[in-house]
């Protein structure tokens, strides 16, 4: 990592270093509340986007233009290495990804070869060119986490209780380990790819593992993402770990590896702190719908995330989920200013 990335104000935080100001970036920034994103995309599919180095260079770019977050967010989408292997799936507009044949047995799984950098060209050269045009600003790279990837697989597109999936994971439990220890590999080439190319940072959104159980996260989850966060440790970027309705969680996602704890609108930060324990930085978590509501109130809700997160070693502020796309672009603009100003040492 470039001096000047190890020395920026999100990188510091992520390893609990004293900072002159909090740093912001928010989940989904670059997205569809940017009308220059609406109008690059216009016509172009979701997975040809995520493929198209100039366009990934262009969205990724753009809110950091427009909002100077202290951390650029990789475009692309969790299922774009599960697509790079050969996995016939498509994300429908308004659905999200739906899978050709769903994965349920033995042989449905032989499909998930492992993932090669030859597989994504696309992503190494788009981050390479994203590195050189950000300078000083870090690029995180991102997956999604084994248990999301296998729900998709599983129930073939979105799901609402995931009952597929934990009839897997309760049912057939030697498959279920399989299937995420194929997935976890995939996963952990994908992020090495993107460190690799020049990313200062990861984030691995496990986005539906808040409907598991603790105990059960801990037998059918825990292993697989440790095993991830334990493959990226020689590279020495910090590593994040994210999903939404996992406050009962916290403490297991901690120890899963992670050097950062992403933490959902649910569970205030300083609470937050004392589930997750000692040694970890905290990122969060304003409730993204607040966004819709007047200045004021999100001012107010904004230094609230920001005096409870003081009681965490480091805290990155985020919103507990990704930018809602009815969100005015100037909230957020006025928002990075505000906690910049009012979070100043």
């Amino acid at each position: 990592m470039k001096p000047q990335l190890a020395d920026s104000v999100f990188i510091r935080a992520c390893r609990r270093e004293p900072v002159p100001h909090t740093p912001v970036w928010y989940m989904r920034q670059a997205g569809r509340s940017l009308p220059e994103y609406r109008r690059v995309r216009e016509g172009v599919e979701m997975l040809t986007a995520c493929a198209t180095p100039d366009l990934v260079v262009e969205i990724t770019m753009q809110p950091v233009r427009r909002y100077g977050t202290d951390a650029a967010i990789f475009f692309s989408d969790i299922v774009v290495p599960l697509k790079a292997i050969g996995v016939d799936l498509d994300i429908k507009p308004g659905v999200g990804p739906v899978v050709g044949t769903p994965i349920r047995d033995k042989a449905g799984m032989e499909v998930l070869r492992p993932l090669e950098p030859d597989d994504v060209p696309y992503v190494t050269e788009a981050v390479g060119a994203l590195t050189g045009e950000l300078g000083g600003t870090p690029l995180i790279g991102f997956a999604g986490g084994p248990f999301t990837l296998a729900s998709y697989l599983i129930e073939g597109g979105p799901s609402k209780n995931h009952d597929r999936t934990k009839a897997m994971m309760y049912g057939e439990p030697e498959l279920w380990h399989e299937l995420m220890e194929r997935l976890g590999a995939i996963t952990l080439a994908f992020l090495r790819v993107q460190v690799a190319a020049g990313a200062s940072a990861v984030q691995l959104f496990d986005s539906w593992v808040g409907a598991v159980a603790p105990q059960d996260y801990r037998t059918y989850v825990l292993p697989h993402t440790s095993k991830i966060f334990a493959g990226l440790a020689d590279l020495g970027v910090p590593r994040i770990h994210f999903g939404v309705g996992t406050g009962e969680l916290l403490g297991l996602m901690g120890e899963a590896g992670a050097d950062v704890v992403g933490v959902d609108w649910r569970v205030p930060l300083d609470e937050a702190a004392l589930r997750v324990g000692a040694g970890k930085a905290l990122q969060g978590n304003l409730d993204p719908a607040i966004l819709l509501a007047p200045w004021e109130v999100v001012e107010r809700r904004a230094r609230d995330v920001l005096e409870r997160g003081r009681v965490a070693e480091g805290h990155v502020f985020n919103l507990g989920h990704g930018v809602l796309p009815s969100t005015d672009p100037d909230q957020l603009a006025r928002l990075t200013g505000f906690v910049h100003e009012s979070s100043a040492r």
